[in-house]
């Protein structure tokens, strides 16, 4: 009878290393990202309405920094469980404010619809940023899988605020302050580009110029934000080769930049919280955030 005891005490940090990583809570303030109208919009229906949940720290965990979710599912589904609802909680409760996107999605939609809602979900967040209780510079975007390929675009494709803008929205920058990518598709022109993404997004037979376009190590400049990368070299949907284009032109442009590559563990894992290396990456996360002063008051 004591040997099963054992084994299951010595098992337990394996089945729960991090808390709140499983959800779990109140669901979350949910809000229309174009209350006036989407731009572009196909239809009337909920996957024509971009929206942003709203994960806000206990107030005396709140650090002032916020980080916009992209979940991914090859721009074709959401998996807005394990890299949507999850991470945000993960992300209360370290003190970080999470707005978990849901953006548009193809074969319906094509690109410039996503990047249209992500970097408006940027600006929604440092417009209100006081009312949620957040810096305006302390505003990062995360994304996973083709969610990051859409983090990484607005990493290197956002627009600087116009002060001289008649739209009002225009006049406030969406480019975050900082980037995660968690097992990001990033190359569409390379031969480890993930496919379905790359169809998803730009359709069945893009012009030369958009694949290259849409292509974001291709688009890394000085300005692009520090970055935080992870990946798996086991990783068979996304190869590793994604974060690493990446992070070697972070390098090229002496951008602050952190990449970890584990050697084990398939596509999609969220928090890994059922591996024990791969649980890992949210504490190393969170070193990152601290070093950066990201996790201060």
């Amino acid at each position: 009878m004591k040997t099963p005891v054992v084994l299951l005490l010595l098992l337990l940090p394996l089945a729960a290393p991090l808390p709140a990583q499983r959800g779990g809570g109140s669901p979350p303030e949910v809000i229309e990202l174009w209350p006036e109208g989407v731009p572009g919009s196909l239809g009337d229906a909920e996957e024509d309405h971009p929206t942003l949940g709203i994960y806000l720290p206990d107030a005396d965990k709140a650090v002032g920094t916020a980080v916009v979710v992209c979940p991914g599912g090859g721009y074709r589904n959401l998996a807005m469980d394990h890299e949507g609802d999850q991470i945000a909680r993960w992300l209360n409760s370290i003190g970080v404010a999470a707005f978990v996107l849901k953006y548009r999605l193809g074969p319906k939609y094509h690109h410039p619809a996503q990047q249209n809602d992500v970097l408006r979900a940027i600006r929604t967040v440092r417009k209100r940023a006081w009312h949620y209780g957040v810096a305006e510079d302390r505003i990062g975007v995360m994304g996973f899988s083709a969610g990051g390929h859409l983090a990484s675009t607005a990493a290197t494709m956002f627009e600087e605020g116009n002060p001289e803008a008649s739209d009002p929205w225009m006049k406030i920058s969406s480019r975050p302050d900082f980037a995660v990518l968690c097992y990001p598709v990033i190359s569409f022109v390379a031969p480890f580009t993930h496919e379905g993404s790359r169809r998803n997004l730009l359709g069945d037979n893009p012009e030369r110029a958009l694949v290259e376009m849409m292509s974001t190590e291709l688009r890394v400049t000085r300005r692009t934000p520090p970055t935080f990368l992870w990946h798996t070299s086991e990783d068979t949907a996304v190869p590793v080769q994604n974060s690493i284009a990446f992070y070697l032109r972070l390098r090229e442009n002496d951008v602050p930049a952190e990449m970890h590559i584990f050697e084990k563990g398939r596509h999609g894992m969220g928090l890994g919280w059922t591996d024990r290396a791969l649980s890992e990456w949210p504490g190393l996360l969170a070193n990152w955030l601290q070093v950066r002063g990201l996790l201060r008051r």
